[in-house]
């Protein structure tokens, strides 16, 4: 009776230190103000497995609406599961989530105003990534600076953003996650993305054909101006619809590990 109580006290303590083990959490938070939002920010970080112990530099995700990325506590309808995904497939990178604004979250996120929501406010949200937040973050960590290390990605409106800030910040992003992008906010976009200058960003568009009844058509109208603008490069643009995947967490996380090691391949 002796012998089985102890193992069962070994099994109960070997549960309890797993579950702490594997419950830790694998990224940090810090504060920055955002001069361009009059705000200040939260910005959570994680960091790749060995990160401490190397002297390597690491590519740089920059990653919307933070709140759903790393934990369920925060998130409005699930997480996804970022860091025990890039844990599970060893990826060397860093990501940099942003927290949205809330109330102000159409605003960031949009880059054009629509008519009956209103919006169009990405420009200056851009501008803090750029002029405030990535050199703090280039300061701080070891990251690799170069546009071809540097990743923007989202979904929905954050896809949105990703997109339009990939042909706006050339020089500054080099590839781009673009999950579910509400393109149907406004069809200035697809203008924008006409006369752009011809991009050699790595671009990765996904999203369900259970979303929206213009998701999909969408979508492919925005590849098929991308293929035109850049028809000797069409390698560096993936185009993934997914069978009945619908608007949601769900599916973001479950797709999210593949996108990112196409676009860091």
């Amino acid at each position: 009776m002796k012998v089985i109580f102890s193992l069962i006290i070994v099994f109960v303590l070997l549960f309890l230190f797993s579950q702490k083990v594997f419950g830790q959490k694998r990224y940090t938070t810090f504060d920055i103000e955002a001069p361009q939002l009059n705000v200040t920010k939260k910005i959570w970080v994680y960091l790749p497995l060995g990160y401490e112990k190397s002297s390597e530099s690491y590519p740089v995700i920059y990653m919307h609406d933070a709140q759903n990325l790393f934990d369920a506590k925060t998130s409005y309808a699930g997480e996804w599961k970022v860091d025990e995904t890039l844990d599970s497939l060893k990826l060397k990178v860093i990501v940099i989530g942003i927290e949205h604004g809330n109330d102000k979250r159409l605003e960031e996120l949009t880059p054009f105003k629509h008519e009956e929501y209103g919006g169009g406010n990405s420009d200056a949200y851009l501008d803090f990534i750029v002029s405030t937040l990535k050199p703090q973050v280039d300061l701080k960590y070891r990251t690799k600076t170069k546009a071809k290390h540097t990743t923007i990605f989202g979904s929905s409106l954050g896809g949105l953003v990703s997109f339009y800030a990939v042909l706006k910040y050339p020089k500054v992003f080099g590839n781009a996650g673009v999950f579910s992008p509400s393109f149907w906010f406004t069809k200035d976009i697809f203008d924008y993305a006409k006369k752009a200058k011809k991009s050699k960003a790595k671009l990765y568009f996904l999203c369900g054909d259970s979303e929206s009844e213009d998701m999909v058509s969408d979508m492919e109208q925005m590849t098929k101006i991308i293929y035109e603008n850049r028809s000797d490069c069409n390698h560096l643009t993936k185009e993934v619809i997914i069978k009945e995947g619908r608007h949601n967490e769900k599916m973001w996380s479950e797709q999210f590990g593949e996108a990112v090691m196409w676009l860091l391949k």
